[in-house]
Parts: C-alpha cells; sequence; structure tokens
C-alpha cells in the first residue's frame, strides 16, 4: 500500500508521519509538502532514514504538479493534512487560505477521480471543529451540528469539508472526514498559544493573551489525533464524518496559568515572575467563544479514546520545547519574527 500524507512536514502531518512510518513497515509513505513558513523536513528527520519513506515537493494549489505526483507515486490512501491554519493569517491575508485549503483539495479531489478506478482508494480528509462556528456555555458539537463558520480560515475548510461529501457523493470516490478540536504538542509551529506562550515565557517576553481570556478550546494531544485518524482510517464507515476530541475543555487564560506553573516546576523559575509576563491585547474579530466536541461516535465505531489528559499531555508538550533548543532557534528566525511583531504591534490594551 502506499500512502500519500499531504503537509507532512507541517505539525500534525509530521508528527502522524512519525508515528506511522515506523509502525506500518509494509507500507511506503510519501510525504507531500510545498515547504511553507511552518513546514520543516527538520519534524521528519529520523522518519526520512526509513526505507518505506519518500518526500516529494509540491504546491497542491499546482494542478499540474499533482497530476504527476499521482502518476509517479499512485497512492492506495491519501491522508489530506495540508492546510493554511493560523485564524489571525486568514484575516490579515485570507486569499492563502482559498487557494490552498478550498483549490488544494479540489485538486487533490479531481486527481483521486481521475487515477482511482471505481472501488479504489481512500481520501481521508483531516478537519476542524471551528467549521461549525461558537458554542455557548453549554453543548458541544456533533457531526450533525451546522456549519456556521466565523473566519475565513473556518470558511475554507467548511468549503473543503464540502467538497469532499460532494466528490463521494457525486463520483462515488471513498472518502472520511475528521473533524478535530485544538491540537498541542511537539513540533508545532509557534505562532499558536501553546508554543509561543511556553517559548515566550522562557525568554522572559509578555505572554499575550486575546481580550479577558475567556475563551473556550478543547485541547487534544497531537499524537491522540494521529491514532484516531488511523481508527478511522481502518475502522471508520464509508463516506462518514467523525468529530475528534480530548475531553479538556480549558480556557485559554488558564491554558496560560498551566504553562506558567509547569515552567516554574520544570525549570526552578518563580511561578509569580512568569504570571507577571502576562500582557492581554485587543481581541480578534470574530473570535469563537467556545468549542467543545462530543466524540461519541469516534469512540463507538472506531474504539478510540485519547491517552493524554491535558495535564499531562501540556507537560509533555512543555519538557519538548526546552528539550529541543536547536529546533527552536531554527524555526523562530525569520518569517516567525515577521509575523509576531505585525501581528501583535499596537494590540496591548491600556
Amino acid at each position: 500500500m502506499q500512502v500519500l500524507v499531504t503537509g507532512g512536514a507541517g505539525f500534525i502531518g509530521s508528527n502522524f508521519l512519525n508515528l506511522s512510518v515506523p509502525r506500518y513497515r509494509d507500507r511506503r509513505f510519501v510525504n507531500v509538502d510545498h515547504l511553507g513558513y511552518a513546514a520543516n523536513l527538520a519534524n521528519v528527520a529520523e522518519t526520512a532514514k526509513s526505507p518505506n519513506y519518500a518526500f516529494v515537493r509540491v504546491d497542491i494549489t499546482d494542478a499540474d504538479a499533482v497530476d504527476r505526483l499521482f502518476h509517479d507515486h499512485p497512492p492506495d490512501l491519501v491522508v489530506h493534512f495540508a492546510a493554511e491554519s493560523h485564524v489571525d493569517r486568514s484575516i490579515v491575508g485570507p486569499r492563502a487560505f482559498v487557494r490552498t485549503n478550498i483549490e488544494g483539495t479540489f485538486n487533490l479531489l479531481e486527481a483521486c477521480r481521475k487515477y482511482w478506478p471505481k472501488g479504489r482508494g481512500l481520501f481521508h480528509h483531516v478537519s476542524t471543529d471551528e467549521v461549525y462556528g461558537s458554542l455557548g456555555e453549554s453543548g458541544a458539537f456533533t457531526e450533525a451540528t451546522p456549519y456556521d463558520p466565523s473566519s475565513p480560515y473556518s470558511a475554507s475548510k467548511a468549503a473543503s469539508d464540502h467538497l469532499v461529501r460532494a466528490y463521494a457523493r457525486t463520483y462515488g470516490l471513498a472518502t472520511k472526514i475528521t473533524n478535530c478540536s485544538n491540537n498541542y504538542g511537539p513540533y508545532q509551529f509557534p505562532e499558536k498559544l501553546i508554543p509561543l506562550t511556553i517559548l515566550n515565557a522562557i525568554d522572559r517576553k509578555p505572554l499575550p493573551v486575546y481580550g479577558k481570556g475567556l475563551n473556550v478550546r478543547d485541547w487534544l494531544y497531537v499524537e491522540d489525533h494521529c491514532e484516531a485518524i488511523w481508527a478511522v482510517i481502518d475502522h471508520g464507515g464509508p463516506g462518514r464524518t467523525y468529530n475528534v476530541g480530548g475531553n479538556n475543555e480549558v480556557r485559554n487564560i488558564d491554558v496560560v496559568r498551566q504553562i506558567c506553573r509547569l515552567l516554574a516546576e520544570e525549570t526552578g523559575q518563580r511561578e509569580d515572575d512568569l504570571l507577571a509576563l502576562i500582557s492581554y491585547v485587543t481581541d480578534r474579530p470574530g473570535h469563537d467563544l467556545r468549542y467543545a466536541i462530543d466524540a461519541t461516535r469516534l469512540k463507538a465505531e472506531c474504539r478510540w479514546t485519547p491517552q493524554e489528559t491535558f495535564e499531562t499531555g501540556l507537560r509533555r508538550t512543555v519538557r519538548w520545547y526546552l528539550s529541543n533548543k536547536a529546533w527552536v532557534d531554527e524555526v523562530r528566525s525569520g518569517d516567525y519574527r515577521k509575523w509576531i511583531a505585525t501581528n501583535y504591534a499596537d494590540r496591548t490594551q491600556p
């Protein structure tokens, strides 16, 4: 079996490959990535030594390149992680999100339709809970929750979900979709809340928190997410959608406070000194108040449950960033520094 993994040099895709390649030695994995700002082949440096791994640099927005990819590396399974994923970036520059998340997904689906005879292949689409919009103080997203995206990012992911379903219904393409909650863990590019907070706290820089920090997210450790994807690939029903959540609803301000506590324990710094770095900044437009996932279908049909609590997963994550300074130094250069400076300039609240 040949498995194409799009976005395999990014955060979730690289974790998926690092778990999968050594486990499934009877399968050949092709990492397909165009190596944008958040991708890093260092994420899969050890995995790349495996004989059942290959890397191909392809931009999925280039239809001809995708066509050549399928010709040269005909897949039996496509696991589609490749996406522009940062909400703030989508607000500043939405065009890239439309191109990658919608047009890129379309190009992959067209290639599957062209190269797979009827009854062959599986297209697994990795999506987000943000397509559902915002929850009130109670309730949780189910697979039947109506779509109500709030940002250009979530709208582009909603559109790609609809394309996948349309290709299943119109062309009989074998597809499955997972909509996950907020991921965290090793190799996450430090523009997202958890790695940004960890690294800024280490450097004694301000810890930016949107608004009052009361927005709630359901946090999912990245390795639990990767295991869920395999559970759906192996056991999920054809054409089905599965929500993936970590059962860890936490307010953003409490995430930052827990990171300060764990860093104090791991490094010997004073927790109060780290907490003093918290800096409240102007909230972003359309900021959804609360997300929560009901993963009942996934657990019942695919026999999956998360292994990490937020406490254990966050401690593993803090330790990883403390132990991988060379990786951190590499990714924090260039585009990362420019983005942080642009995004948080003049946003500190009085």
